[in-house]
């Protein structure tokens, strides 16, 4: 390993083979990889940066857009030569959010004054599309406002139809939405879905507890939408009628499992979901966190059958900052489509790779964790100077890109 390249604390099966500071904003959220160029969200730099990996030993960043005044651009999808970012109020620089637990806990909607559309707006909410042809000079073509907190996460892999988590004027959490792409220029909402209880303003009675009961973000494969609701689990969705999405059926495991259900990966050729818990607090505080697999061959029964190995090498729990899932690679179709191997960010365990060819017997075959952040770009109190791997992508090469809270781009190769 060349001097210039951080030092993991632990490799195994992944070889660094370059690294970016992402232009002096190492914080970063979710990552495409479009043209050889990686688009990265930030949590605390607000807007996104764009990094020319087309030589991964050497990344340069090339561009970066600023988000509007008090808002967030953290999540983003791009298709060929499209590029679609969230607008959303800037949770974390809220003064209520400080302490992360309240972000994580209760009705969101309630506590920005947004489920009774009291909030006084200073952000901008919505969705961006911006044309990527030339990948380092994103040019932003159209805007989809929406009246709320604005959208937190987006799924499009091309063509009409778009879909998203939003938080709206009159309810308690991220609702799913879907979006008519057809025309690029002037993306408009076309339906809704959401559980019962959340529409506070049409006088739906929420639930009284300290649960966070909202949409993080929905995987789309054919008619169906795979809904991962933080602590109210996994909510399966037919959108054969894209105005009209109905309920297939609601599965939650928490309790006794501690919620922030984040990812429902479906693979369809062997009738598998992949669906991993978000670990949201610092020492395990919220428990122990899984990537469960879950049978789906009766879609209206789906049936957890296992889960992937925790890391166990170091004392993570202990380690400081989160420990447990955050993201996995979610097979998009200009990255790896696999059935077998599973990528995983671990938070302050690094980079995971999962052998799933024995659904019921999962192993990890590959693994790296980076050293510390150099510095803390999360201004919030308390925060530990822990690495806080984020989002993942991997190439169909086996090319891996992942993110951190704090530290930058990494650049792997799977050699396993």
């Amino acid at each position: 390993m060349t001097a210039d390249l951080p030092t993991p604390e632990y490799a195994h099966n992944l070889k660094l083979l370059g690294y970016s500071d992402q232009g002096g904003r190492p914080d970063g959220v979710q990552l495409m990889v479009n043209k050889g160029h990686a688009i990265i969200g930030h949590m605390f730099s607000d807007g996104f940066s764009v990094v020319d990996c087309r030589d991964p030993r050497n990344p340069k960043p090339v561009a970066y857009v600023p988000a509007p005044p008090n808002t967030w651009n953290i999540h983003l999808q791009s298709h060929e030569d499209l590029l679609l970012v969230i607008n959303a109020k800037n949770m974390f620089a809220a003064e209520e959010f400080q302490n992360e637990e309240e972000y994580y806990k209760g009705k969101i909607g309630k506590k920005t004054g947004i489920t009774d559309a009291t909030a006084a707006q200073d952000w901008t909410a919505g969705m961006s599309v911006y044309d990527i042809s030339n990948p380092a000079q994103p040019r932003q073509i159209g805007f989809m406002p929406v009246a709320g907190g604005g959208i937190h996460r987006l799924w499009y892999t091309g063509g009409r139809w778009a879909y998203a988590s939003a938080l709206l004027d009159g309810f308690t959490d991220y609702i799913f939405i879907t979006i008519d792409m057809a025309d690029p220029t002037n993306p408009k909402e076309a339906g809704r879905y959401w559980l019962p209880g959340m529409n506070a303003a049409a006088g739906e009675e929420p639930a009284e507890d300290d649960a966070r009961g909202g949409l993080h973000h929905a995987i789309v494969h054919g008619d169906t939408a795979y809904g991962a609701w933080r602590d109210a689990g996994m909510v399966i969705m037919d959108v054969k009628d894209r105005a009209n999405p109905e309920l297939i059926v609601h599965r939650n495991w928490s309790p006794p499992f501690g919620g922030g259900t984040h990812n429902c990966l479906p693979l369809p050729d062997r009738d598998l979901l992949v669906v991993a818990d978000e670990a949201v607090l610092d020492n395990c505080a919220d428990g122990v966190k899984h990537i469960w697999l879950f049978d789906i061959r009766e879609p209206s029964n789906p049936v957890s059958i296992s889960t992937v190995p925790l890391p166990s090498e170091d004392d993570f729990v202990n380690k400081g900052a989160h420990f447990g899932p955050h993201n996995i690679h979610e097979n998009r179709p200009d990255g790896l489509v696999s059935d077998q191997l599973i990528f995983a960010t671990q938070q302050n365990a690094g980079i995971r790779v999962y052998d799933i060819s024995n659904e019921y017997r999962p192993e990890e075959v590959a693994a790296f964790v980076p050293p510390p952040p150099a510095r803390l770009m999360d201004k919030r109190p308390n925060r530990a100077q822990v690495i806080q791997s984020c989002d993942i992508w991997v190439s169909k090469e086996g090319i891996v890109y992942a993110s951190d809270y704090n530290a930058g781009l990494y650049i792997l190769e799977y050699e396993g």
